[in-house]
């Protein structure tokens, strides 16, 4: 072999020392950024197919809820109307065939004498004795009836009825005169001090010509004890009633043209006025539709949009909860497990008051206690973060006391000790890190029942209130049988939405532990 062929060969053997040292390294960067923990951690935690979904779907939830709200085109607690041809019972009016008594002195002329005068009427008798009392009845017409005692009116009996014009309450001589005058054909009579014109439709106008009153033999009652019918209307109602009519349309006095459907009840021996109007009326339980993907609430808000912003109450209160009770946990934790002794059962005996702590009457007493007070929602809210926090601290601190309690006899902790590092450094900067991984498990999978105890509090109306939306608030739409069954996207997204994202910090919870957990075989 010649010189060249050897200086070739021994250059070629030399290069392949050099490559072999660069692979197997110790101080290569390349080979310690594969033994990182942290990308150990992630690459282990990537692999898993089933947490990565998880991670998919949560990711999805939070641009869902935090980013969908904002571009959703409607707010929250935006209302949405509709136009609805409502009909409701209006009124009721009665042709009165039967005489209608009134009387002057209460005392002479009680019900029972108003009997007594009926049957004696129906006997053709012009005086009747009762109650050591004697009574001389004076007939008018056939329709009116005067009663005397002791030579003094006591009462009138008459199918015909004097109505106020303004609704206000007539005199006995009002009534009175009224009815004489119409019965007598007079155009002008007095009452109280008081000169009064009598049409011949029954109409009484003062001497400014303004209608005060008028007589009809109809009665016509509202419904509702604060409606009051117009001389028009009254009218327009008896005239249709006359005519045998099924139905009539009238202006109201706000211009709203409006149907009324008569209906004659044998039983009652009336006419039922019913009412057919359009009026603006909240949009509830709207179908979906290119307006509302997912259609309308019971209040008429749309529900895609309550849905987004109910998500983003849902998080930040199993965040904010899972927050606070991670941090009282760690410190009391971390305090029981490095000191023990004494320290360590205070500690943990406080834990076991928590634990036996019922929780949801608690809930309850609070929930009653707040709408009592008439808490306004947002503090209600921060309440309800406070509260969950507070009482979920427990389970985090017996973790914590149990990792650092094998952490700190170890050789880092003796090395620490002995460099007369301040004890608040040896908790929270050398023993707690060592405690993340499993704290972090937990936190994740708290967060999902964090959550879920949110929706069943304000499931039953202890969590948050209107006009705030969660998911769970907005299921409580369905405590009615007829929307349960009827309008499936009130509830069912609601409760999809809820369940996958439980399910999906479930996911990634276990995720992460089989991560974290170096004996888990890959």
């Amino acid at each position: 072999m010649s010189e060249n062929e050897i200086k070739k060969t021994a250059l070629n053997e030399g290069e392949n020392n050099t490559k072999e040292t660069e692979n197997y390294s110790l101080n290569d960067d390349r080979r310690v950024k594969v033994l990182s923990p942290g990308a150990l951690v992630a690459k282990r935690f990537f692999r898993n197919r089933l947490a990565v979904t998880g991670m998919v779907i949560l990711i999805f939830m939070f641009l869902f809820s935090f980013v969908g709200g904002l571009v959703s085109p409607y707010g929250q607690d935006q209302k949405f109307y509709r136009y609805d041809v409502q009909t409701k019972d209006y009124a009721g009016i009665i042709h009165n065939e039967d005489l209608r008594y009134v009387a002057k002195d209460a005392d002479l002329f009680k019900s029972s004498v108003q009997a007594q005068a009926f049957l004696n009427i129906q006997r053709g008798n012009s005086s009747f004795s009762y109650g050591g009392n004697d009574y001389t009845i004076e007939k008018i017409n056939d329709d009116f009836y005067v009663f005397y005692a002791y030579g003094e009116i006591v009462g009138i009996g008459s199918r015909e009825l004097v109505n106020s014009s303004d609704n206000s309450t007539l005199s006995f001589d009002m009534t009175y005169d009224s009815l004489m005058a119409k019965a007598k054909g007079e155009k002008k009579y007095t009452s109280d001090g008081v000169e009064y014109n009598m049409g011949e439709d029954g109409v009484v106008t003062d001497a400014s010509n303004n209608e005060v009153a008028y007589v009809s033999q109809y009665i016509v009652r509202p419904i509702m004890s604060d409606v009051f019918f117009t001389r028009e209307f009254k009218d327009q109602l008896i005239e249709a009633v006359e005519a045998g009519k099924e139905s009539f349309e009238f202006k109201d006095e706000n211009g709203q043209d409006a149907e009324y459907i008569l209906k004659f009840n044998p039983a009652t021996k009336q006419w039922d006025v019913k009412q057919h109007i359009e009026t603006r009326v909240f949009d509830t339980y709207s179908f979906p539709s290119k307006e509302h993907w997912l259609g309308t609430d019971r209040n008429g808000m749309d529900m895609l949009t309550r849905l987004m912003y109910g998500g983003r109450i849902s998080l930040i209160i199993g965040f904010v909860a899972v927050a606070i009770e991670s941090i009282i946990g760690v410190i009391m934790g971390g305090i029981a497990g490095y000191f023990g002794g004494w320290v360590d059962g205070v500690i943990m005996r406080l834990v076991d008051i928590f634990y036996c702590i019922p929780s949801m009457p608690l809930f309850i007493i609070l929930g009653a206690a707040m709408d009592a007070d008439n808490v306004p929602p947002m503090t209600r809210m921060m309440y309800l973060m406070l509260i969950l926090g507070f009482l979920g601290w427990a389970g985090t601190a017996r973790l914590v006391r149990g990792q650092i309690l094998s952490l700190r006899e170890q050789e880092f902790m003796t090395a620490t000790e002995a460099g007369g590092i301040a004890v608040s450094r040896r908790i929270f900067r050398h023993l707690i890190p060592n405690v993340m991984p499993q704290l972090i498990v937990v936190m994740t999978m708290g967060l999902g029942s964090t959550i879920i105890t949110e929706a069943t509090l304000s499931f039953l109306g202890l969590g948050v209130r209107f006009p705030f939306a969660s998911w769970g608030n907005i299921i409580n739409d369905v405590n009615d049988t007829f929307v349960l069954t009827n309008y499936w996207f009130i509830w069912i997204p609601a409760g999809v939405l809820l369940l996958v994202t439980v399910l999906a910090f479930n996911i990634v919870g276990d995720g992460l532990r089989d991560a974290f957990d170096p004996k888990m075989k890959r």
